[in-house]
């Protein structure tokens, strides 16, 4: 069973889920709850093997999904007898251990062009899972991305509709034009990426609003778009742009502020 349950956290983390494992570290007592028992928790409240069944488990089942909603990890005492918060009649107690297992963060980098490349190098030394997508064979490939950890070659919107975006993703759309760069915004505006940025001037940028506002697109979703991409660092060559759009995305995923440290008290 516990290579069962280990395979069950990998399989939703490669799905871009959380998944919180519980596990016995001490018990004593009359308990069901035995010593290195474990059960995993689904972002849904949906469990998978067992620490021993009844209220223990129910209990252990509400703190693990706060433990996801919260992002963190956390030990509990439970006392099984009438003094504690479970009125079980088994005596003793048991501690449980609650590990959370989250996807690492992604940059997925929509094209594979100069911009790209000089992202994916940022990407990768601030340790970013980093994917490219691009319909290109010859920009999209392991030779032109030596550390890439997935390629998604083929059609752009097709391979982001059904790739597994959630709030650990940061999406740049970054193709060749503004048709491609429309069709990728489209098929992820819906999603729950904590960041999408896409690169072009303002006219464009506009140009693709407004059509994806004919198309019914929800208003308040493209306002949070970051069009035209990046901090106004200054520079046009691609490492410098590719700097300036990971530092706004640096920006959004730390809650920082746009401040020179000298001016914060």
């Amino acid at each position: 069973m516990e290579y069962k349950i280990m395979e069950r956290i990998s399989k939703e983390i490669k799905d871009n889920k959380r998944v919180a494992l519980a596990m016995i570290t001490e018990s004593s007592g009359s308990t069901p709850a035995k010593k290195g028992a474990m059960m995993i928790i689904l972002e849904d409240g949906s469990t998978y093997g067992t620490i021993g069944g009844g209220n223990l488990e129910y209990k252990v089942t509400k703190e693990a999904k706060i433990c996801i909603r919260k992002n963190i990890n956390k030990n509990f005492t439970f006392k099984l007898d009438d003094t504690g918060s479970l009125h079980m009649q088994c005596g003793g107690s048991a501690k449980v251990f609650i590990k959370l297992f989250k996807p690492e963060r992604k940059l997925l980098i929509v094209g594979g062009g100069h911009i790209a490349y000089e992202l994916y190098k940022l990407g990768k030394d601030l340790n970013f899972y980093t994917v490219i997508f691009d319909d290109r064979e010859e920009y999209c490939n392991n030779d032109r991305f030596p550390e890439i950890d997935e390629l998604q070659l083929g059609d752009i919107g097709k391979n982001l509709d059904k790739y597994p975006i959630t709030k650990d993703c940061f999406i740049v759309i970054i193709t060749r034009g503004h048709k491609n760069d429309e069709v990728a915004l489209e098929n992820v505006i819906n999603k729950e990426a904590s960041y999408i940025g896409m690169i072009g001037s303002k006219e464009k940028t506009s140009y693709i609003m407004n059509n994806l506002l004919d198309k019914g697109i929800n208003k308040d979703k493209l306002k949070k778009v970051y069009a035209p991409i990046g901090l106004n660092l200054g520079g046009g060559k691609p490492n410098e742009i590719a700097f300036s759009i990971m530092s706004e995305i640096l920006l959004i995923k730390n809650n920082g502020s746009l401040k020179h440290m000298k001016d914060i008290d």
